[in-house]
C-alpha cells in the first residue's frame, strides 16, 4: 500500500511521502489553531509544515514541483502561514494591540522585498548562462569571464528568502504567548534586517566587473577561437541527459583522430553529463547561434544520432555529413530511413551494408563505408575455462545477463525482462556445477513500462537472495585479508579520482566552467590509468563466485565484458559488441518466432544459443563455457565477428581515420570545384560585358540598333 501510495505521489522514498502528508496536515491544523485559538498548537503545526517543506524542497520532490501548478507554490504557502497568523493574533483579541499592525506591516514589507529578490537572481542567472558553453577552449584570453557569486546566494535562492520571515513569526508568536511586544518586534527586525541584506547582497552581482560578458562578445570570441584552431572533424550531438552515453561512446575515437577534433552538443544537460576528455567541446542551445557560427574549416561532420536538430547543421554544404550511430545491431533504428540525408552510413562490418541493402530505405550500397569499432579495442579475448568448471584462477565461469530495455512501444521482441528475465537468472542461480551471475540492465530499463520495471526489481531479488544464499554455504570461501585489501585499494583510488576530478568542490556556474574548463592533460592521463586500477580492483572487492547487480555508470558495460565467461542478452549492439570477444553467448528469442526464423531476421544471433522464454536451452550455453570441445558454434563465431565487426587489421580506428581522410578529400574537392565554377561564372560575365567596348575600340563604331 505504501509503495502504490509513493508511486501515485510520484515521491520518492516513504520519507518523502510522510513528509508530504505531514505538510498537507500541517496548514488544516493552523487554521484550527488560529481559530480555537492556541499559540502552543499553531507554533506545533507551524514547525512541522516549515520542516516538511523544507525537506521536500531539499530532496527536490516532484509534489513540491507540481503544487505550483494548482496555485499552491512555494510563496503561496508561506502567505497563508503569515495570514493565519495575523487571524490567531485577531482571536487573542490583539487587533488593538501594537503587535497586531507591526506583524501586518512586517509582512507586507517583507513581500516588498521579494521582488526585488526574485528579480536580482533572476538577472544574475540569466546573465551567467552563456549562450555558447565550452570546455577545453580557451576564452579566457579573449573574454573577462568574473567569478560566480557564492552558491549559497543563488542556490534555492527562493526557498532561503522566504524562510527569513521565521524569525518575525518565531517572535510574534511569544509575544502573543507572553503578552509582551519586545519578542515579536525583535523578530521583525531580525527578518527585515536579513530580508534586507540579502537583497544588497545580491545586486553587488548585476553591476561593474562581477557581470559576464554580453552575448555578442562571447559569440565573437568563440569565432576567434574557431579560426585559430581550426577544426577539421566535428561530433555533433542532441539529446538528453539520458543519451549522453551515446555522445560519451565516441569521446576516446576523437581524441585518436588525425585531423583536429570538435565536439558540438545542444543541449546543456549533456555538457554537465559529458564524460573527461581532452577533445574541444562547445555547447550551443541555440539553433541561430549555430547557424551563425564560423564552421568554414569543418570537413566532415559525424552523427552519432538521429534526431530532429541535425538539420541545423546538416544544411551546410561546405563539409560531409555522415551518419556513425551509437550502436551497430539488427534493430530497426540501424535501418532508419532517414540515414539517407547523409553523405555516408559507417558501419562496422558488411553485416551493416547488407542490412540497408535488405531493408531497402534509400541508402545507397555506394554511401557505405565499413569502419569498424573503434570503441571494441577494449574488449579482451576469451580464455576458455577449464573442463572442471573453474577458471584457471579458481573462480567459477561468469555469465553475464545483459538484457536491453522495454523500448517505446509493446512489442514481446524488444526485451527478455518480462517473459524469460526471471527463468534465465532462476536456472543461472540453481546451475550445477555453479556459475556466477552478473546482472546489467540497460539503464532505461523500466523507464516506460511498469511492468517491466516490476521484472527488473523482482530478478535484483533473486540475484541478491541467491548472492546471500551463496555467502552462507560452507562451499564458497573467500580470503577476507584480500578482501579487505582490495577494498582498501579501492577506497583509495576513488579518494584520488575525487580529488582529480573535483566531484568534492564547488563546480561553479555555467560561466565559471566554460572559463575553467580547459583540460589539464596530465591530470586527465592519471585519471585514465586510475580507471583502470579501479576496475582491477573493484572485482577482487567480492569474492569470484559471488552474483552481482551492476548498475550505474561504473563498472562499465566492457568491463563486465572482460570479466565474463558468457553472456545472455537481447537484440541490440550489446550482442554485436560482445562477439568481438569471441566468448558464447545466447539470445533469447522473447517474441516467439522460432530458431529458424529468428535467425533469419537477426545477423548477430547466427552464432548464437537461441533460448525460448522458458530459458530450457541454456544448458547448451553453460556446456560450451565449460569445455571448449562441447562448443560447436565456436568457428561459427569467428566468422559472425569478421562479417560484424569488420576484420581485425587494420585496426578499427586505422580505418576510421582513413575514412574521414577520404571523405574531407571529397569535401575539399567538391569546395575548390563550386569556386572554380563561381570563379568561371564571374570570369564570363565580366568577358560578356567587356565585348561590346572591345568591338568598339577594334572597328572604331559602336553597336546601335539595326
Amino acid at each position: 500500500m505504501i509503495t502504490t501510495a509513493i508511486r501515485v505521489a510520484r515521491v520518492g522514498s516513504a520519507a518523502e511521502l510522510a513528509a508530504a502528508v505531514l505538510m498537507m496536515l500541517g496548514f488544516p491544523c493552523l487554521m484550527l489553531a488560529a481559530l480555537v485559538p492556541s499559540v502552543p498548537a499553531f507554533a506545533a503545526a507551524a514547525a512541522v509544515t516549515y520542516l516538511a517543506d523544507h525537506y521536500l524542497h531539499r530532496k527536490g520532490s516532484y509534489l513540491v514541483n507540481r503544487l505550483s501548478k494548482v496555485r499552491a507554490g512555494l510563496s503561496i504557502r508561506f502567505l497563508i502561514r503569515q495570514l493565519l497568523l495575523i487571524l490567531l493574533l485577531a482571536r487573542l483579541s490583539l487587533a488593538d494591540n501594537l503587535i497586531y499592525y507591526g506583524a501586518i506591516a512586517c509582512f507586507i514589507a517583507f513581500y516588498g522585498l521579494q521582488a526585488p529578490h526574485g528579480a536580482l537572481a533572476t538577472l544574475i542567472r540569466n546573465r551567467r548562462r552563456m549562450p555558447v558553453a565550452t570546455r577545453n577552449v580557451d576564452l579566457a584570453s579573449r573574454i573577462r569571464i568574473p567569478d560566480a557569486p557564492p552558491r549559497g546566494l543563488l542556490h534555492r535562492s527562493a526557498e532561503k528568502m522566504l524562510h527569513l520571515d521565521l524569525a518575525a513569526v518565531v517572535g510574534i508568536l511569544v509575544s502573543a504567548q507572553l503578552d509582551s511586544a519586545v519578542a515579536g518586534f525583535t523578530g521583525i527586525g531580525v527578518t527585515l534586517a536579513l530580508g534586507s541584506g540579502y537583497v544588497l547582497a545580491l545586486m553587488r552581482y548585476v553591476r561593474g566587473r562581477k557581470t559576464p560578458p554580453s552575448a555578442e562578445k562571447v559569440l565573437a570570441a568563440v569565432d576567434d577561437w574557431l579560426r585559430e584552431y581550426k577544426p577539421e572533424t566535428v561530433l555533433y550531438f542532441s539529446g538528453s541527459k539520458d543519451s549522453a552515453y551515446q555522445v560519451n561512446m565516441w569521446l576516446e575515437t576523437m581524441e585518436q583522430l588525425d585531423s583536429r577534433p570538435l565536439i558540438i552538443l545542444r543541449e546543456r544537460v549533456l555538457l554537465n553529463n559529458l564524460a573527461p576528455t581532452t577533445v574541444p567541446v562547445v555547447c550551443v542551445p541555440g539553433g541561430v547561434h549555430l547557424m551563425n557560427m564560423d564552421l568554414s574549416t569543418v570537413r566532415v561532420a559525424l552523427y552519432a544520432a538521429n534526431v530532429g536538430k541535425n538539420i541545423h547543421m546538416l544544411r551546410v554544404p561546405t563539409m560531409k555529413h555522415v551518419f556513425i550511430g551509437h550502436g551497430d545491431s539488427d534493430k530497426l533504428a540501424s535501418v532508419n530511413p532517414f540515414s539517407k540525408v547523409y553523405d555516408e552510413v559507417w558501419t562496422a562490418g558488411r553485416a551493416g551494408r547488407d542490412r540497408y541493402a535488405i531493408a531497402d530505405v534509400g541508402v545507397r550500397d555506394d554511401d557505405i563505408v565499413e569502419v569498424g569499432r573503434p570503441q571494441l579495442a577494449s574488449i579482451q579475448p576469451w580464455q576458455c575455462v577449464p573442463d572442471r568448471g573453474e577458471a584457471a584462477d579458481g573462480r567459477s565461469p561468469t555469465v553475464l545477463y545483459a538484457p536491453t530495455w522495454e523500448g517505446w512501444d509493446d512489442n514481446p521482441g524488444n526485451t527478455s525482462i518480462l517473459l524469460a528475465g526471471e527463468n534465465i537468472v532462476k536456472k543461472l542461480v540453481e546451475a550445477d556445477p555453479p556459475v556466477r551471475v552478473l546482472y546489467k540492465p540497460h539503464p532505461f530499463t523500466g523507464t516506460r513500462s511498469p511492468q517491466a520495471k516490476a521484472a527488473h526489481q523482482r530478478i535484483t531479488a533473486l540475484v541478491e537472495k541467491a548472492a546471500a544464499e551463496r555467502a552462507a554455504d560452507a562451499r564458497f570461501t573467500a580470503d577476507s585479508a584480500a578482501l579487505e585489501q582490495a577494498r582498501a585499494e579501492l577506497t583509495r583510488i576513488e579518494a584520488r579520482l575525487a580529488e582529480l576530478s573535483g566531484t568534492g568542490g564547488d563546480k561553479g556556474d555555467e560561466a565559471e566552467a566554460t572559463r575553467d574548463g580547459l583540460v589539464d592533460v596530465h591530470k586527465h592521463e592519471e585519471i585514465a590509468r586510475l580507471r583502470g586500477e579501479w576496475d582491477d580492483a573493484y572485482w577482487r572487492t567480492f569474492p569470484a563466485w559471488e552474483h552481482r547487480v551492476v548498475t550505474g555508470a561504473e563498472p562499465r558495460l566492457y568491463d563486465c565484458f572482460n570479466v565474463s565467461d558468457a553472456m545472455v542478452s537481447d537484440i541490440s549492439s550489446v550482442v554485436s559488441d560482445f562477439i568481438a570477444s569471441g566468448k558464447p553467448y545466447a539470445v533469447t528469442d522473447s517474441a516467439g518466432l522460432g530458431v529458424e526464423e529468428f535467425r533469419r531476421q537477426n545477423t548477430a544471433v547466427r552464432a548464437a544459443v537461441i533460448l525460448s522464454n522458458s530459458a530450457a536451452e541454456l544448458g547448451g550455453l553453460l556446456d560450451a563455457v565449460r569445455d571448449p570441445a562441447a562448443d560447436p558454434l565456436a568457428e561459427d563465431r569467428g566468422e559472425l565477428k569478421r562479417y560484424l565487426l569488420g576484420p581485425d587489421e587494420p585496426t578499427s580506428i586505422d580505418q576510421f581515420n582513413t575514412a574521414v581522410a577520404n571523405l574531407a578529400i571529397k569535401a575539399e574537392t567538391r569546395n575548390v570545384g563550386q569556386e572554380s565554377r563561381a570563379a568561371a561564372g564571374a570570369g564570363e560575365s565580366e568577358l560578356a560585358n567587356a565585348v561590346p567596348v572591345q568591338r568598339a575600340t577594334a572597328t572604331g563604331e559602336t553597336d546601335r540598333p539595326a
